[in-house]
């Protein structure tokens, strides 16, 4: 079975420039992966490369085996991607359901065998602060709200693979204990997960595997059974 995700000397560019420097990992389908780091140690680019809404990209990324590092990014995303970025992008002028039903359903998603998306009534139960609010314009929204908004809008385009940007960050601890809740429940529909995360503690208990970056490099990855043992050398790396 091919790598729900592979990236493999991934180097990427803003202008001029080099962000990124022989990025390499792999997630296998279901797998629930976190990358770890400090402000500018190139983890939110990782995923802005993957999606290919960096500058120059080079080197090589697949999804579900395709090869993806000379695609556009709605190409990308057609394979069953969502990213979901740290601004939200929700649209103010347009109600909850409405910001809710624009993204177009995927089809065709590489490897998910399945290019339907998670159904309205699917998405108010795993998020029922949505259903209250969904007449309520984007500006009325809490910044939970809108978090839980981002996401599940991406949940119902049929992506598989979600690319997560400190989805924690800024919320409510009743919010955050809300999203942890539901990135366990994704994982067990077997949803394949990337997150970007500087709130150790919520990700901790989610992630089966953990890459530690510095100056646009993977310096460490830990797995879930060895985080324990590994806290010394974190607490170093990431100051938590």
């Amino acid at each position: 079975m091919s790598a729900a995700l592979e990236l493999s000397g991934v180097q990427a560019w803003y202008g001029e420039s080099h962000i990124l420097h022989d990025v390499s990992f792999a997630v296998q389908p279901g797998e629930v992966v976190t990358l770890l780091g400090r402000n500018g140690a190139g983890r939110s680019t990782t995923l802005r490369a993957i999606m290919g809404l960096t500058g120059a990209r080079r080197g090589s990324i697949k999804v579900g085996g395709v090869e993806t590092i000379r695609l556009r990014t709605h190409r990308i995303a057609h394979l069953g991607i969502g990213y979901c970025p740290e601004e939200r992008g929700i649209f103010a002028s347009l109600s909850a359901e409405e910001n809710l039903m624009l993204p177009p359903r995927l089809r065709g998603t590489a490897g998910s065998g399945n290019d339907k998306g998670m159904g309205v009534d699917e998405i108010y139960a795993m998020f029922p602060n949505l259903y209250e609010r969904r007449r309520s314009p984007g500006t009325r929204l809490s910044g939970g709200e809108q978090q839980m908004l981002a996401l599940a809008r991406i949940l119902r385009t049929g992506a598989r693979l979600l690319l997560l940007d400190e989805i924690s960050e800024g919320l409510a601890p009743v919010i955050v204990q809300a999203l942890a809740r539901t990135i366990t429940a994704l994982k067990a529909r077997g949803y394949t997960i990337v997150m970007v995360e500087q709130n150790f503690r919520f990700v901790a208990p989610l992630a089966d595997r953990f890459h530690v970056m510095e100056h646009g490099r993977i310096a460490s990855t830990i797995a879930a059974g060895q985080l324990q043992a590994s806290m010394p050398a974190l607490t170093e790396l990431l100051g938590v």
